[in-house]
Parts: structure tokens; sequence; C-alpha cells
């Protein structure tokens, strides 16, 4: 049997690892999003305090699993603006293979109040230490028809129709949560959302990220963390975590313009008890969802698997699931090697810490045993 076909055979079959990337600790972790580096290495985020927006002593923090050492390094600083919160980071790698950091600077204490600010680096070589950031810059952006869509959507609702068309409460406010994507065109979109109306945004750009311009808002009853997949007709949908009545459900919205204008949002049969989700297309051309899979708790985290877009969700299993315990806001992506990594908040009685899986297909294809 020649190499290939012998690294073959040991790839197949179910794979399913997890570890925790520190012990847990009293501190406040949430909120990580993960990426894979071209040489292998991944790296992950997450913001570490003594609260959230209350606390100002909020940082972003990160940490590499080195390849070459199959470990994790020591968590080490990635943000911080002295006084103020710095939360929900998100990385991304684009086609150029700039790394990206998002984050959401809270102004005030309050989400609504929230700067969303980035960092640059095409210099990341270095796995003791955070990347060297050489561009850096604020994504400010106004939302189309912001207005119009209010009224549509909520005529009678005379305090967010207000809101809507004051330029100072509908400019700020906006921030990250889920991965960007970018479009065979170049354009590069950062799914957006805002507390303050609970709607979903695009930040868009066609420069590679010189300037940037806002989409229409993904408008519904508390709809918010919007996460983009693009189907192969280049159909954008966005799954969106229900902030609104019951039935609690995962919200959808779709764009079929590249991100400008986006229907009106509606509940899917994905169950969300108000916590982040994140959906991706995979190499395979299947997708894949990770999600609290209850009404009310976040003690269970799934992951599903979609061989006709999203149109049903044919295979599913639990990453985690315990009474007592929280495993939310989840962060996916594909390797180069076809593994699927998830890195999650846990939270328990010991305390808090960011969990990482690494998991394929074909696990996910046994279901719940």
């Amino acid at each position: 049997m020649n190499l290939l076909i012998l690294a073959t055979v040991l790839a197949a079959g179910p794979v399913f690892e997890t570890q925790e990337l520190f012990p847990p600790e009293k501190w406040h972790n949430h909120s990580s999003s993960i990426v894979e580096l071209p040489n292998g290495d991944l790296m992950t985020v997450w913001f570490h305090g003594s609260g959230e927006r209350t606390a100002d002593d909020v940082v972003v923090l990160g940490s590499r699993w080195v390849k070459a050492k199959k470990a994790w390094t020591a968590p080490m600083p990635m943000a911080d603006e002295p006084g103020f919160p710095d939360t929900n980071p998100v990385l991304y790698l684009d086609s150029q293979k700039r790394l990206w950091l998002f984050w959401a600077q809270i102004l005030a204490n309050e989400w609504h109040t929230a700067l969303t600010r980035y960092k640059v680096a095409t210099d990341y070589r270095n796995p003791n230490q955070p990347p060297n950031w050489n561009w850096s810059g604020n994504v400010i952006v106004i939302p189309k028809n912001i207005g119009a869509k209010t009224k549509e959507a909520f005529p009678a609702r005379d305090k967010q129709n207000e809101r809507a068309n004051d330029k100072y409460f509908s400019r700020l406010g906006w921030f990250t949560r889920t991965h960007p994507i970018e479009l065979p065109t170049g354009r590069l979109i950062v799914p957006m959302y805002s507390d303050g109306y609970s709607y979903g945004i695009m930040a868009l750009s066609d420069d590679h990220g010189q300037t940037w311009f806002g989409s229409e808002p993904l408008v519904c009853a508390g709809c918010i963390q919007p996460s983009v997949v693009r189907k192969k007709d280049g159909t954008l949908v966005a799954y969106m975590r229900d902030n609104g009545p019951p039935p609690k459900r995962a919200m959808k919205s779709e764009s079929k313009d590249n991100g400008v204008t986006w229907s009106l949002g509606m509940d899917t049969d994905i169950l969300n008890p108000g916590s982040s989700l994140e959906a991706i297309s995979l190499k395979s051309g299947e997708w894949v969802i990770v999600y609290n899979d209850t009404e009310k708790d976040r003690d269970s985290l799934r992951i599903a698997l979609s061989d006709d877009e999203g149109a049903t969700w044919k295979w599913s299993r639990h990453i985690e699931k315990k009474a007592g315990e929280r495993f939310h806001y989840p962060s996916v992506i594909q390797g180069a090697d076809g593994a699927i990594h998830v890195t999650y908040s846990l939270f328990k009685e010991a305390g808090k810490t960011i969990k990482h899986a690494k998991l394929n297909v074909d696990w996910i294809k046994q279901g719940n045993r």
C-alpha cells in the first residue's frame, strides 16, 4: 500500500476530539472566534474580564494551537483600549492571507454604544507573540433605508421608528460576532448587528477593506448576530439569533444582490434560546450549522449538516449536552485537511473557559447515540 492510500485509510472514519484551552477560572471568558493560518496552526480569540460591558477591564485575549507542538499557547493580549470594554472579537484570514481582528469597543457600558474596530496583520509567523498588527481602523457604516425598512416592518412602534430616523443612534452601535465572508467579486462582507434595534446589518467593502458602506438592515422581531452562507446560485443566506417573542427559532434572511438588500427575517425550524449560532459552507458544498438546540437554555450544543443548502438538515449530533453547564457562542471553520473546528464558551461551576472541538462529517453522520 503506497503512502497516499495509507494516509487516506487512516483519515477515514469518525473524528471527534475536545480540549479546554486553559483551566476554568472565575474571570469572564466569552465569545470566541477561530481561524486556521496558512501553516496549519489555529488561532482563536475571546474577550476576558470581570464582566462584559459593565466592567471596564475587559480585554481581547488570544491563543494559538501550534501544529508542530500540538498544543495551545498560554493566553496572550490581542486588543485593549484601557478604560473601555473590548468585546466580541472576530478573526478572519482573507484571500490575500491578511489576518483581520475585528472587535467591539463599548464606549458607554451599553451594547448600543459599541464601535467596531479592526486591526490587520501580514506577519503572524511567531507563535509565541501576538501578530504584528500593521494597519488599523474603525468600521462605521450608514444603514441603507433603515427608516423605510423599520416603518414597513413596525408601523406602530413609535420609539423604533424614531430611533431609525436618528442619525446618531442609527450610525452607532453596530458590532461583530461571526466570521466575514468574501465573495467571488472580491467584496468583503462583515456581518454585524445592533442590540439597540435587534437588527442585523452587513458592512461591505469593494476595495479590500480600505472603505466600508452599509447594507440595508436585516429586520425582524429580534434578529441579531447574522451568520452568512452563500448558495451556488449566488444567493446569500443569513441565519440569526432569535431575541424576539416565542416560538424561539433561528431567523433567516436572504439577499440576491451580494448583500446590499435583504428580505424580511423569518423563522426557521431551527431551535434557538436567544443565543449566537454560526453556519458555514464546506468544501464539499454541504453546509454545517452549530447552535443551541433548545428554546430556553444553553446546556446543549449541536452541529447539523445539510446537503441541500439549508433546505433540510438531515444529520445532526450533540457536541455537548449537560444540565447545569453552558456551551454557547460557537465559532466554526473548516481546515485545509477537511476537519471541522469549533470553539465555544464553556461556563460551569469551576469557572469559565474556551473549549475547542475537532470533528469531521463522518462523525456528524453517525448521529447521536
